[in-house]
């Protein structure tokens, strides 16, 4: 099936999702509802070993459409984006991002829920949702279970953007490849994993998840009430994202 901001293909095994909305793969409503339909047409296959999220254009993402966490569209693009992770937690394949240049926000969440991360050296990679006066919900519950909660606080609570050399220095992604390397090495980076059995591969995942005692749902409903019933009756989330839409700085009221 063709789709108009994603690229969605399947072999052997391995199936891609594709970045493909120029110029930087904004995530909106339409894309990830795209997503979902590519990730749902996955489900049920047997023979799925890895799923693998990589983009054209300019930088892999630089997040969700900031216009769409308003008003009465908040709560429906939650749950869109929110389905893309749920999909993928249910799918139990091996999860893989390719990144290169901006890896930002509601991006960078994709990236970093994946198990496996493969960055170009341009990759910059972060959460800069507070700066806006939101927060990054999934971040918010898989980031600290990746890199520990002293180092997702520093990366979350300021919203600052880090290297790859840095993600990789403290646990964030796995590795490095130069900019020109980076479809090349990702290939190779997947060899290992497509040479074993698909049903070995998800038992062994689900088996890592059950050990980390990590189940998505209860804690994902949970930060989605905080977002959506307590965050986003804020004036602050509000101001902070409309001062991002009009390029002024925001005037918080803490309240």
């Amino acid at each position: 099936m063709a789709y108009e901001h994603i690229e969605f293909t399947y072999e052997n095994g391995l199936g891609t999702v594709t970045f493909n909305r120029p110029p930087v793969n904004i995530l909106n409503i339409a894309m990830m509802e795209e997503i979902n339909e590519a990730l749902d047409a996955w489900r049920g296959n047997r023979d799925l070993k890895v799923v693998l999220f990589n983009a054209k254009g300019k930088c892999f993402s630089a997040g969700v459409d900031v216009g769409e966490h308003m008003g009465d569209l908040a709560a429906k693009m939650i749950d869109v984006f929110h389905g893309i992770f749920r999909r993928m937690d249910k799918l139990g394949a091996v999860t893989v991002a390719s990144v290169y240049g901006s890896c930002l926000g509601g991006g960078c969440e994709v990236a970093i829920f994946c198990d496996l991360v493969v960055a170009a050296e341009s990759a910059k990679l972060g959460q800069p949702e507070i700066q806006v006066g939101v927060f990054p919900p999934v971040a918010a519950q898989i980031m600290p279970r990746i890199i520990g909660r002293k180092a997702a606080a520093d990366l979350i609570f300021s919203g600052k953007i880090i290297s790859a050399e840095e993600a990789l220095g403290i646990g964030l992604i796995n590795k490095i490849v130069k900019e020109d390397e980076l479809e090349a090495a990702t290939v190779g980076f997947l060899k290992p994993y497509m040479r074993l059995s698909a049903e070995v591969l998800r038992l062994t995942k689900k088996a890592m998840m059950a050990g980390l005692r990590d189940d998505l749902e209860p804690s994902l409903k949970l930060i989605e009430s905080i977002y959506l019933d307590q965050l986003m009756k804020t004036h602050d989330a509000h101001e902070g994202l409309k001062a991002f839409l009009e390029k002024r700085r925001p005037e918080w009221k803490n309240e």
